[in-house]
């Protein structure tokens, strides 16, 4: 096998500036470090990418837990049941002549809205509780939030710690160890040698790829830190706009409640009154009317007399009628018996004198 070329030693990135307990435990990580070990590569910083891992799965849990969906239903429900009151009911209904007899309705249904907005009432404040429950636990969240941030940026110092070391490590190995290695099996010759420089090499390959995951780990620890504040920027948001709801909102809304039913019974009242004009106006109306026929058929009939003048006329009328009718009757008889008289006269004068010229 052909020796590897010895390459030229890469210098450490010196990615920020390092406190001396940073540089303690640099040079205490280097110490305890052995390339030509197969576990101490496999194995370095392990410790602090698990730490970011159990890290990430906690603020991958924050995020599930504080998804917005929960407050959302409830700001929803609220509104819902807002709207399922219909105030303009108390204002439906028959007018005030079909209704009166029955006039107790219009209470009913005022009492039946009062029993629906005390009943929205105490389901709004039902849902302003659990509004309110959910608002301190988001502000404990962020609270909670804001350890996880502390706690990210520590592991990601850590990280630094590790990669610092190791990119000095390595550079530190690639020009003792590993030179020397490939310097004396081009000059032996001897494949042990050759070998041994070729699994130095790849160890040290190896190292910097461990060294590259190291540092892919140190990204995303460094992309966490933004989106811890960006949840914790979205939970005040939410708890600020729950608030806003639970001072705000919620009591406009009860207050334009109250309104609404002063309004609408202010308005019945109105038209109750009105009505009762009407009713009046058209009472006086008709009585009017009627007065003014009885009175007029009363006078009528007060100028009238017992009996009527034409019918005493014709009374009068048929009676000298009937008076005369009967003198022409009782003389057309009398002058009827008379000839009647002078006939008999002469029927007996004849009768005589045909009995006595017979007698001759």
């Amino acid at each position: 096998m052909e020796p590897q070329p010895a390459t030229a030693p890469e210098a450490p990135e010196q990615a920020v500036q390092l406190s001396a307990h940073d540089r303690e435990r640099i040079d205490a990580i280097k110490r305890q470090t052995d390339l030509g070990q197969h576990q101490a590569i496999l194995g370095y910083g392990v410790d602090v990418q698990g730490k970011i891992s159990h890290f990430a799965d906690q603020v991958l849990g924050e995020v599930r837990a504080k998804d917005a969906g929960v407050v959302g239903d409830m700001l929803t429900d609220l509104l819902l049941h807002v709207k399922s009151v219909k105030v303009h009911r108390l204002a439906e209904g028959p007018g005030f002549l079909a209704s009166l007899p029955l006039i107790g309705g219009l209470f009913d249904r005022i009492k039946r809205f009062m029993a629906e907005y005390q009943s929205l009432s105490s389901q709004i404040d039902r849902i302003a509780g659990h509004l309110d429950k959910a608002r301190n636990q988001l502000l404990q969240d962020v609270s909670l939030l804001d350890k996880l941030f502390e706690q990210n940026v520590l592991h990601f110092k850590d990280l630094e710690v590790y990669i610092q070391a190791g990119e000095e490590k390595l550079a530190e190995f690639q020009q003792t160890v590993l030179a020397e290695a490939r310097a004396k099996a081009e000059n032996s010759g001897d494949p042990i040698d050759v070998q041994r420089a070729d699994d130095l090499g790849r160890l040290a390959n190896r190292f910097e790829k461990r060294l590259h995951d190291l540092k892919l780990s140190k990204t995303v620890s460094l992309q966490t830190l933004p989106q811890i504040r960006l949840i914790q920027a979205g939970n005040q948001e939410l708890a600020e706009k729950i608030q806003s709801s639970i001072l705000n909102t919620i009591p406009l809304w009860k207050n334009q409640m109250v309104l609404a039913i002063g309004l609408i019974r202010q308005k019945k009242a109105l038209e109750l009154q009105r009505e009762v004009s009407a009713t009046t106006d058209e009472l006086l109306r008709r009585n009017a009317e009627l007065l003014k026929e009885s009175t007029v058929e009363i006078a009528k009939e007060a100028e009238k007399g017992i009996v009527d003048v034409e019918t005493v006329r014709k009374v009068n009328t048929d009676l000298i009628t009937t008076i005369e009718e009967v003198i022409r009757i009782q003389r057309e008889g009398r002058n009827r018996r008379q000839a009647a008289e002078q006939e008999l006269v002469r029927l007996e004068q004849e009768l005589k004198d045909k009995l006595a010229a017979a007698g001759k």
